[in-house]
């Protein structure tokens, strides 16, 4: 009898985990992105390099946009492996966080 039982359930959650991952892979389809949002954009994340770089405080920048020093650290670092690889454009940024990024 229990043995039954434990076959029921697991029968069930192999459905649920199939129909989970079907309408997840819907939703990609629909361009829907999963995950945590990004804290910066990458216009800010360039405006605060650029700010650093003038001279001002990590931290100072960091309260500029209500974020911690090492999520600006992370953001930074993170940024210029993607500006590198050249993967800023095709991430679908607007028309003047474009311009901004080619001017600097």
């Amino acid at each position: 009898m229990w043995q039954m039982i434990g076959v029921l359930a697991e029968l069930e959650r192999s459905l649920i985990v199939e129909r989970t991952q079907a309408g997840m892979k819907e939703a990609r389809s629909r361009g829907v992105k999963f995950g945590r949002r990004k804290k910066l954009s990458p216009v800010q994340i360039d405006k605060a390099r650029k700010l650093i770089e003038a001279g001002e405080r990590v931290e100072d920048v960091a309260a500029l946009w209500n974020v911690g020093r090492t999520t600006l650290y992370r953001e930074l670092a993170q940024y210029a492996v993607r500006k590198k690889e050249g993967q800023l454009e095709s991430r679908g940024l607007d028309t003047v966080a474009i311009g901004y990024l080619i001017a600097a």
